[in-house]
């Protein structure tokens, strides 16, 4: 059988668009469904269902994909092995959290530059619900998650860090010059400028403002650490960030750390797929990842 097809195969499936999977394996759509009907022929069974929306799984198609990884897998095995000693090279593509991508891994990727400089990193902004389906689909390699517990099918992480947590406002804030630290009824009577649903340490203090009787916080969800701290940094309310996503800007003066009540740090998770071979390229990004951080 030939490889290209089950490439193309689970491509498909994982995009669920004839368009999305020719422009993600550089081919034209006219050969993505030269393949696919190749494959169905081969197998005797129709693997997908054209409709509208794009390109949906029947029956047959689901019970082959998790075979047809398998074998993609066992191929990329054998070809790292047949290199035997040779330079490590590769693509990795690697799920992280948009503080992470900013902050913590340009260094760690120009480490790998010089210890394997034939090795592509591709990062990937991402919360944790997107790295978890990206690992289970192979769209991704590696994936670091900001969570205190993970646990999910398929997906195995050990903790390689922690990153400290701060709150800040604008250096004008009535609460930046307090001695004090701000009890969480103050804290609830503030605006806050969080991260989108899904970061694990947002949605902790979401919970925990809005437990406190008769809490009427303003809260506005992000996608991007930027906003966040562009509008604390207006004076428009408070936010709590990764302290290494605003260190510059409170050496600047341009924010300022408020005392409040004590937040844990929360663990930096590396995750991989469970069943999934660690090609050579990702294996030493993790290796370098883990000298970089845990340091």
């Amino acid at each position: 059988m030939d490889t290209r097809l089950l490439h193309t195969f689970t491509t498909l499936a994982r995009t669920g668009s004839f368009t999305a999977a020719a422009a993600e394996l550089h081919l034209a759509q006219s050969t993505v469904t030269v393949h696919i009907r190749a494959l169905e022929r081969e197998l005797g069974t129709r693997l997908f269902d054209r409709l509208p929306t794009g390109a949906l799984l029947t029956e047959s198609g689901r019970r082959m994909l998790q075979g047809a990884e398998d074998v993609l897998d066992a191929v990329a095995r054998l070809r790292a092995d047949s290199q035997g000693d040779g330079a490590v090279a590769g693509r990795v593509v690697v799920g992280t959290p948009e503080s992470l991508c900013a902050t913590r891994l340009p260094g760690v990727i120009a480490a790998l530059r010089t210890s394997h400089p034939e090795v592509d990193v591709h990062l990937y902004a991402a919360g944790t619900g997107e790295c978890v389906e990206g690992l289970r689909s192979g769209r991704l390699d590696l994936a670091l998650l900001l969570e205190e517990e993970a646990d999910f099918p398929d997906v195995t992480t050990e903790p390689i860090a922690h990153e400290l947590l701060a709150f800040v406002c604008a250096p004008s804030h009535p609460l930046a010059a307090r001695a004090r630290a701000a009890t969480w009824a103050e804290l609830a009577a503030e605006s806050f400028f969080l991260l989108e649903q899904g970061c694990s340490y947002s949605d902790e203090l979401e919970r925990r403002l809005l437990a406190v009787p008769g809490a009427r916080p303003r809260l506005t969800r992000f996608g991007s650490v930027d906003a966040a701290r562009s509008c604390v940094a207006a004076g428009l309310g408070l936010t709590l960030l990764p302290l290494t996503t605003v260190e510059e800007q409170l050496r600047q003066g341009r924010l300022a750390q408020l005392r409040g009540p004590r937040i844990a740090e929360v663990p930096v998770r590396l995750a991989r797929h469970r069943r999934r071979w660690t090609a050579p390229a990702a294996q030493a990004f993790a290796q370098e990842l883990v000298r970089q951080l845990s340091g």
